[in-house]
């Protein structure tokens, strides 16, 4: 199978990639409203076990849409998308840790972590878009933990809006390799 195919298998399984970030968008929100309204703690705890629920939930909302939601056993681009999907969790605990010094890094530096997380994704997809997300994220996190610190108070807000964007936009470019 060449690289084009698996491409094109990954856009049409996983409809574009919408549903992963359609969720995030989701456990970002409620990280963000746990995070304000109950504790920091709570809200990055919301976040990091709620990121790891990401990806059965997004194939649950495959299954209700019909259709494949999952690579076929021995597909090239399945070790790819399952070794990516580790980097986050990982990544998250050094977030955890700036957060409990400073509860206003936990969401920039998150940003920055699932920001770089989606670079992969440019190539597993075929998709650029997968960059513009990865930049959109990275570029957010960047600035408010350099420039725009008070934005930390709300930066898991912002993400949680990217995010919903991102699911429209990648629903509607799902056919389309770029």
């Amino acid at each position: 199978m060449d690289v084009l195919q698996a491409q094109a298998d990954v856009r049409r399984i996983y409809r574009g990639g919408f549903s992963g970030p359609l969720v995030s968008a989701i456990i970002w929100a409620v990280a963000a409203a746990v995070f304000f309204w109950v504790s920091p703690a709570a809200g990055m705890a919301v976040l990091f076990f709620g990121g790891m629920l990401i990806f059965p939930l997004a194939a649950l909302v495959l299954k209700f849409m019909g259709g494949p939601v999952a690579l076929p056993k021995g597909h090239p681009s399945a070790a790819l998308a399952m070794h990516s999907a580790f980097t986050v969790p990982l990544g998250l605990l050094v977030a955890i840790v700036l957060g409990t010094y400073e509860p206003l890094l936990f969401f920039p530096a998150s940003l920055i972590i699932v920001g770089a997380h989606y670079l992969v994704f440019i190539s597993l997809y075929g998709m650029r878009l997968f960059a513009v997300l990865a930049g959109v994220l990275v570029a957010l996190g960047v600035i408010t933990l350099f420039l725009l610190p008070n934005l930390g108070a709300v930066s898991g807000w912002i993400g949680a809006g990217i995010f919903l964007v991102f699911a429209v936009l990648l629903f509607r470019a799902r056919d389309i390799a770029h």
